[in-house]
């Protein structure tokens, strides 16, 4: 008589269920949620006639010849932190992070200067990093007398940058290309990391093919229908940044699953702002102007000699509604479950890139 009290999920699919045949004219606009109807995996239809290879390539190309002003994504800010050093490698060269007394962001080579121990087992004491094999104390000025001198590093909010001139080569930017994102201080952040076998340029090129989703991701994305497509430029003409913009925009109409008959429709749009970033912003629907920012950072050779990238996944969600301020107090309960729906998503995701480096450097 007094059974579980039913989730506004469960509701909303009991819904479903009851109205099967005045979808959508009866279903409250309002809603966030819309029902879906059932659909065969096999029976919807195939998108191989719509994804241009040409249109592709021509796209992942152009986003290689941006500039990156030699910025690299070291990782999800909360993981740089001012108790313990946070160790990553980044085109073969072993990095550590920390903050110092004034909880800015250090990053810097993560070999000792001493005898070459590995500084992310070091501890922080009073904002220096302290080797644990002899005890050096590196500051977060560096230690000009012994070659460890911090790298430019950048703390946006949501990830850490480190600049490694050495690596692009290209003349370095003061600051990292960031794209446009929601006010921090009224948006929920998450960021997952994966690594795979792979190229950034291969984990570029899955993003900027929209047309598997739906196939690739079933449980993720339906009715998906790619509205917009790059236009090749003219090569005898000079383009301008407008006309660049313009090449680079993909966009999707496609419905967030989060249920059996329950998803989310939206549109939203696919750009690089520079070589290994390729951003997803919401133009219209429930959470316009929520951005998933997906970040290419190689991290060199494995032991077999094939080349590893790390994907670093910012989401920066917001909403106008009023439930979504509850979302925001409950970020550290919520931020989990944004993370698993992320990491399976890129394990799918990885095996395609990793299928297009193996292929492409024929290993």
């Amino acid at each position: 008589m007094f059974g579980r009290r039913r989730t506004v999920g469960e509701l909303a699919t009991a819904a479903a269920r009851r109205w099967p045949r005045r979808w959508p004219q009866e279903w409250p606009q309002e809603w966030p949620l819309r029902p879906l109807p059932r659909e065969e995996w096999g029976r919807r239809r195939p998108t191989v006639g719509q994804a241009d290879v040409t249109v592709i390539d021509a796209a992942v190309k152009r986003a290689q010849a941006r500039p990156s002003g030699n910025w690299f994504v070291v990782a999800d800010s909360r993981l740089v932190r001012r108790d313990r050093p946070y160790g990553m490698t980044i085109a073969g060269r072993e990095l550590v992070a920390w903050r110092d007394e004034h909880g800015d962001a250090v990053v810097g080579s993560g070999v000792c200067p001493h005898l070459g121990a590995p500084l992310a087992q070091g501890r922080i004491v009073e904002g220096r990093l302290v080797c644990r094999w002899h005890g050096l104390a590196v500051p977060a000025s560096g230690l000009p007398g012994w070659g460890w001198c911090p790298l430019p590093s950048h703390d946006d909010g949501v990830l850490v940058w480190a600049r490694l001139d050495d690596v692009d080569g290209e003349p370095p930017a003061p600051r990292p290309v960031l794209p446009r994102r929601p006010d921090l201080g009224t948006a929920l952040t998450a960021v997952t990391r994966l690594d795979g076998v792979c190229e950034p340029v291969d984990v570029v090129a899955n993003r900027l093919d929209p047309w598997h989703g739906a196939w690739f991701h079933p449980y993720a994305f339906t009715a998906l229908r790619v509205v917009e497509t790059p236009e090749t430029p003219d090569a005898s003409q000079s383009p301008d940044a407008d006309a660049e913009d313009r090449w680079d925009r993909f966009v999707v109409d496609v419905t967030f699953r989060v249920g059996p008959r329950l998803g989310v429709p939206v549109r939203a749009e696919f750009t690089c702002p520079e070589p290994r970033t390729v951003v997803m912003r919401i133009v219209s629907g429930e959470g316009q102007g929520s951005v998933v920012e997906t970040h290419a950072t190689p991290l060199g050779p494995g032991p077999d000699g094939r080349e590893r990238s790390a994907v670093i996944e910012a989401v920066v969600a917001t909403s106008q509604r009023t439930g979504f301020l509850l979302a925001r107090r409950l970020a550290p309960a919520i931020r989990p479950a944004v993370r698993r729906a992320a990491t399976r998503l890129w394990r799918d995701d990885l095996a395609y890139a990793e299928r297009r480096y193996a292929l492409r450097r024929g290993v």
